[in-house]
């Protein structure tokens, strides 16, 4: 059943559409609208986040590192504890940088240098922040010059990175730093977030939709509220069908009845499946990596599923070794019906 606010507003379904089109058409991007202002606001990771809530309201901190997946909240909840800290001298006493694009020696040698000799009148305890984002992509030789800046400067700036692999910064920075490590958004985490901004942005959705939302974002709550707004704008209504077509992935209850045909050993039927998802056009990466995901849901024997994962993972590997893609994908078929017709017969 479609859930809506416009039963209870009680406005007529083609004005509800007018409406939510005139809305829609000044918005800015959801991940910059609804992106938390304060510590109680993050999604997840709540032990960790309270930790650093207790850090900015006593103002002395460390350099900080928080590691992470993508779409966890690593940015946020740094933007957050520099919010706290500073207050109204928020924009004048922080510099933000993207390591990603500005990762050389030479950005660290000008901005960053010349940030950190910057003279701000400050509260004691206070201090200038430097937050650099996606700080792993920085190189050898830019972290080197940074873990010197880090020394020389420590009485009045803070870093404060964020990053994917904290095994890709150098050890001198990670001792100078206190390591924040976050883990991937539940699904439960994600859907209460997205139902909430759904019912703020006057969005006509199906639960299923929202699942379909879940299944793609696989705990990234930037990627949940990128598809939801493509979803929208897309087609206005948010079910299964319409978010797999803006997400362009194969639909999960196919590959899940190609798996459960694995499982009762017919191959041919599991075949006509597998050909059809390739003559859609879908990337034989798409469809491995969704094969993995259904599988780890699906209900059959836990040692047939360890079997079954087993051999999904060693599909994937080849196809990203760039063999053969849809010839390991008919392989990977073959093999799931022999073991599930093994395990049956033993």
């Amino acid at each position: 059943m479609v859930k809506t606010n416009a039963e209870e507003m009680e406005i007529e379904p083609s004005q509800f559409e007018i409406k939510k089109k005139s809305q829609r058409s000044i918005s800015i991007p959801w991940i910059e609208k609804y992106r938390p202002e304060v510590f109680t606001d993050i999604v997840g990771n709540e032990d960790t986040v309270q930790r650093l809530s207790i850090f900015a309201q006593h103002g002395n901190v460390p350099n900080i590192i928080i590691a992470g997946p993508p779409g966890v909240g690593k940015t946020t909840t740094i933007l957050c504890f520099a919010k706290i800290l500073l207050g109204s001298l928020f924009k004048e006493a922080v510099l933000e940088l993207n390591a990603s694009n500005e990762r050389g020696i030479d950005v660290v040698r000008n901005k960053i240098k010349m940030f950190a000799q910057k003279k701000i009148n400050l509260l004691p305890g206070k201090h200038k922040i430097i937050i650099l984002d996606e700080a792993d992509s920085m190189t050898d030789g830019a972290q080197q010059a940074l873990r010197r800046t880090m020394e020389i400067y420590s009485s009045t700036t803070r870093f404060m990175l964020a990053c994917n692999n904290s095994e890709k910064i150098i050890e001198p920075i990670q001792s100078r730093c206190a390591m924040v490590r976050y883990g991937k958004l539940t699904d439960v985490q994600i859907i209460v977030k997205i139902r909430d901004v759904c019912n703020k942005e006057n969005v006509l959705y199906t639960d299923d939709g929202l699942e379909a939302i879940v299944f793609t974002a696989q705990g990234d709550m930037r990627q949940a509220l990128n598809n939801l707004q493509s979803t929208v704008n897309g087609f206005n209504a948010v079910t299964s069908e319409n978010v797999f077509k803006v997400c362009d992935e194969p639909h999960p209850l196919l590959v899940k009845n190609m798996l459960e045909l694995c499982m009762k050993g017919n191959i041919t039927k599991a075949y006509e499946i597998l050909k059809h998802l390739s003559v859609m056009g879908y990337a034989p990466e798409d469809i491995i990596s969704n094969i993995f995901r259904v599988a780890k849901n699906i209900n059959m024997d836990e040692n047939l599923k360890l079997d079954f994962i087993k051999e999904i993972g060693l599909t994937h590997l080849g196809v990203i070794n760039g063999i053969n893609s849809f010839l390991q994908l008919n392989s990977l078929i073959a093999r799931l019906c022999h073991i599930a017709l093994n395990t049956t017969e033993s």
